[in-house]
């Protein structure tokens, strides 16, 4: 008698119910994601990134050798006229970033970047390799 289970058909059934935690929208929203595509070919790398709703003087691209940092900011318009109350706001204002390495070095001075309808196109050429050079000896 001492392995009887004591069970709640009730508690069954609210228990499917209570799964995942419900959002409300009342806390802060996330930094979105820059999306980004990277080809490349024997000469270059082409990346593209998302940017949507930002302006290109608000992008910042970094070239360190093979890796490359894009960075942008989304200033919040603090414009409401008179009368006008704000009753939701989910688009994201502030920083974002993101940095990733490629397999060879970019050649900075050849380097080219286009922002069209929200999307950042860069064409970064590789470095010639240095052929190795043998030192005479005096």
């Amino acid at each position: 008698m001492s392995n009887l289970i004591r069970r709640d058909p009730f508690d069954d059934l609210l228990r499917g119910f209570f799964v995942r935690p419900v959002d409300f929208g009342g806390g802060v929203s996330e930094a979105p994601q820059m999306r980004v595509d990277v080809k490349e070919d024997n000469d270059a790398y082409e990346v593209h990134a998302e940017l949507p709703g930002i302006r290109k003087e608000d992008i910042h691209v970094h070239i360190d050798g093979p890796v490359v940092s894009i960075s942008a900011e989304r200033k919040q318009e603090k414009e409401v006229k008179e009368g006008e109350r704000v009753l939701r706001t989910e688009r994201y204002f502030g920083k974002v970033s993101r940095s990733f390495q490629l397999g060879q070095e970019i050649d900075e001075a050849r380097s080219s970047a286009r922002f069209n309808d929200g999307v950042l196109e860069l064409s970064l050429p590789k470095k010639a390799h240095e052929q190795a050079r043998r030192l005479t000896i005096d």
